[in-house]
């Protein structure tokens, strides 16, 4: 996989103790981010936690939603990977459940910073798009990849989502983070299924010139499936997942092209969020809770 980084960024003299620095940097302290009532959310603090939010993706990802099982994963019941190390894993956990923390988490988000992808090798996405060009395009800037969002069944609520992303503006905002990227999916492995949502964003929410990015060679799918005039804009936006419909009212663009996750059966599509431009009223919403967890 190639480095997500422009050309001439400085590489790390080494790679193993690069990427325990980097770990430990993000996850070092496990500091609260944020709080609504019983809900709790803070980066986890040991391998313990993190191998307990990956058997709650593999609880969501393939006993719910059927992905593809290896052989290792079947045994182990967690969805891990190589990304898994070098990223940081933002945990909702619920106070009110008896026991160890790590048996609390009621839902993740992995996050993988800038720095950690260059250690990695790249970032998990660019597999399905061109990430490292729009990386390249703009060197002043710190790209966050979101990934492998997940909240159990019971906990699929309003305020599930909202004290998610006080954790996230804290993090951003604490790593002075500029750009937020990452797949959001659609269920199955049929974009036709989609038609409706997948046209209504190619049409209307397009990134543009200086964000656009596209899904690579021969992975690339046409989102395009129906004329903008026979688009009814309120089912198109009903028919959206929930995440996707979050990331646009917070004021993301989508790239170009979708592409197929047979071993997740999704499809996906990509989600750019400069957070200079995320829309003023989260700011407001989120900012309070930020300066207080993120210093």
């Amino acid at each position: 996989m190639h480095t997500a980084m422009p050309q001439g960024d400085s590489q790390p003299n080494s790679g193993t103790a690069r990427l325990a620095e980097l770990k430990m940097e993000g996850i070092a302290s496990g500091a609260l981010l944020g709080r609504i009532g019983n809900l709790e959310v803070r980066l986890a603090r040991n391998e313990a936690e993190v191998a307990a939010a990956q058997e709650v993706r593999y609880r969501v990802f393939y006993d719910e939603m059927g992905a593809h099982k290896g052989a290792l994963q079947a045994l182990d019941r967690r969805d891990a990977d190589r990304f898994d190390p070098v990223c940081d894993h933002l945990l909702v956990l619920d106070s009110s459940i008896s026991g160890p923390e790590h048996r609390r988490i009621v839902g993740t988000y992995r996050l993988l910073r800038q720095e950690a992808a260059v250690a990695a090798g790249g970032f998990y996405s660019q597999d399905e798009f061109d990430l490292p060009g729009l990386v390249t395009r703009h060197p002043g800037e710190r790209f966050l990849e979101l990934g492998r969002s997940c909240v159990l069944p019971e906990y699929r609520s309003k305020r599930t989502i909202e004290v998610l992303w006080q954790g996230i503006w804290a993090y951003t905002n604490h790593h002075r983070i500029g750009v937020m990227t990452g797949c959001a999916s659609f269920p199955g492995v049929d974009p036709a299924a989609h038609a409706e949502s997948l046209s209504y964003l190619a049409h209307h929410c397009r990134a543009g010139a200086d964000w656009d990015i596209r899904a690579v060679p021969g992975r690339y799918q046409a989102m395009d499936l129906m004329p903008a005039e026979t688009i009814n804009a309120k089912s198109a936006i009903a028919g959206m997942p929930p995440l996707v419909k979050g990331y646009l009212r917070l004021g993301a663009r989508i790239g170009d092209g979708c592409v197929i996750d047979h071993d997740f059966r999704t499809v996906d599509v990509f989600i750019i969020l400069p957070v200079s431009e995320i829309s003023s009223r989260y700011v407001n919403y989120y900012g309070a809770e930020a300066q207080r967890f993120s210093t």
